[in-house]
């Protein structure tokens, strides 16, 4: 064991085991804090508050063994991104601080027949069409624009709205995690501001780093499960990540503005107001619980009427059906999340609210929520790179119970603020260099965007990916590479 420590904050991390780092319970913390990391990405996570906000997120109420911060973890509102806190459901709180404000932001990956030579010379007409008919970017517009009453729907049943309505078939629902309706759901709970904001949104990618990618699959690591999932090299498959939009970001808004008002008592024991969380067993918290699980099926529901226009363009730049393609959903997977669940802490049986923030649920094979398809082999883990780097698809790993509430990370993670990527990159150049170099074609709503979610602004993603699969929390099954990436 080795101790390291880091800057002016005088924060010390003592090495547990390889990649597993603690920060010591003391003073007003509850328990210790943990960063799962390899050495190279520690000296990225210092440089910026994820080491504090760790640390913070330990005084909450009810937090149970150890805060955790995934490798891909960096600076978020109070809980850092990469953040993972399981908080007792009877006794400790509820955080939306600790969820995020976009809330059910995740991908889904959806698989395709067609092989990277058959894509060949059409990526252009490919990249036009889908940015022309997926809507993307910042405010409205969506697949569908509905009325509240709809809302008030896809907030209650999630994507059996969808399948109702001509938007899915029945194996999308099984291949998503909590098949796309989560319990305890309350429409009731999300405000008429929340709602008017998410009714023309419902289908819409929105802006940030927010993406659909087109990609091929380049190496698939254990045969065995890429077969289960579906997975061949120089396969073409379709990331989507996306989340709940403007409803999502509402709720979140409302709820924090309310705990403000009625829980002050609490925030003032918080060493960070950003952490803002409701006592189990309140009003609030009952009341935010069923708004995040109504925007959480909102979410989903973006996700699938995403995915069934995307369906509908390859139809027409391949001229055959999308069935024919196979063009099946591999699987959903939320972040930033507060899901009861129970767990095993000390020999014995808990509930509860397991808070992950910008992390990925990575159950593994044999748990009773894994999708019948893939129980046998783990919960499928998507975790997206930028776009000139790839991504990875996972399976849950035989440790994360033991070690992460069953999570892993979501993404590469950023080193840049937006702010500095677009002082430090030009869209337009960012682009051009992607399509020579790398036969990446990209098409956004403005430069800016580009510039900020540029290759250059993330960690690397496949030293994330690595330790996740070192420390058995999310094992590798493949790899794909970028082909065609639409963005807001």
């Amino acid at each position: 064991m080795s101790n390291v420590t880091f800057d002016a904050d005088g924060i010390t991390l003592e090495q547990v085991r390889e990649y597993v780092w603690e920060i010591p319970q003391e003073g007003d913390m509850r328990v210790p804090a943990r960063v799962l990391a390899s050495e190279a990405l520690l000296e990225e996570i210092k440089e910026d508050k994820t080491l504090e906000q760790i640390t913070n997120t330990t005084h909450l109420p009810g937090i149970t063994t150890n805060a955790i911060c995934m490798p891909d973890g960096h600076q978020g509102y109070g809980f850092p991104v990469g953040g993972v806190g399981a908080l007792d459901a009877e006794h400790g709180c509820l955080s939306p601080g600790a969820v995020g404000y976009d809330i059910n932001c995740g991908v889904r990956m959806m698989r395709t027949n067609l092989t990277y030579d058959e894509l060949k010379g059409q990526e252009a007409e490919l990249v036009d069409a889908l940015f022309a008919n997926i809507p993307s970017g910042l405010g409205g517009g969506g697949v569908v624009e509905v009325g509240v009453d709809t809302v008030d729907e896809i907030l209650a049943r999630g994507v059996d709205w969808a399948l109702e309505n001509g938007h899915a078939v029945e194996e999308d629902l099984l291949h998503c995690e909590d098949e796309g309706m989560r319990e305890g759901a309350d429409p009731e709970k999300v405000s008429q501001k929340a709602k008017d904001r998410g009714k023309n949104q419902i289908g819409s990618l929105g802006s940030g780093n927010h993406f659909l990618e087109v990609q091929r699959v380049t190496d698939v690591f254990d045969d065995e499960v890429g077969e289960a999932f579906g997975l061949e090299e120089d396969q073409i498959v379709v990331l989507i990540h996306c989340g709940s939009r403007g409803l999502g970001h509402q709720t979140c808004n409302d709820y924090l503005r309310k705990i403000e008002q009625q829980h002050q008592g609490l925030l003032d024991q918080l060493p960070d107001k950003e952490l803002a969380a409701a006592p189990a067993g309140s009003q609030l918290a009952e009341d935010y619980y069923g708004a995040m699980n109504a925007a959480i099926n909102f979410a989903w529901v973006n996700r699938q009427l995403i995915m069934h226009r995307t369906r509908q363009v390859f139809e027409r730049v391949f001229d055959r059906s999308w069935e024919s393609m196979d063009m099946h959903l591999l699987y959903d997977v939320a972040h930033n999340i507060a899901k009861k669940e129970m767990h095993t802490v000390e020999g014995e049986e808990r509930e509860l609210y397991v808070h992950r923030k910008g992390a990925t649920r990575a159950f593994p094979a044999g748990h009773p929520e894994v999708p019948k398809a893939y129980r046998d082999v783990g919960q499928p883990v998507i975790i997206p790179g930028s776009m000139g780097t790839g991504s990875y698809v996972l399976r849950g790993g035989e440790n994360s119970m033991d070690l992460t509430f069953g999570s892993t990370a979501h993404g590469a993670g950023r080193l840049m603020s937006r702010t500095q990527a677009k002082n430090e990159f030009w869209g337009g150049d960012v682009q051009d260099e992607l399509e020579e170099q790398e036969q990446i074609y990209v098409k956004a709503q403005s430069g800016a965007t580009v510039a900020e979610e540029a290759p250059g602004v993330y960690k690397d993603v496949d030293e994330v990916v690595r330790v996740s699969d070192e420390l058995g929390i999310g094992d590798k099954v493949a790899r794909t590479f970028p082909v065609c990436n639409i963005k807001g």
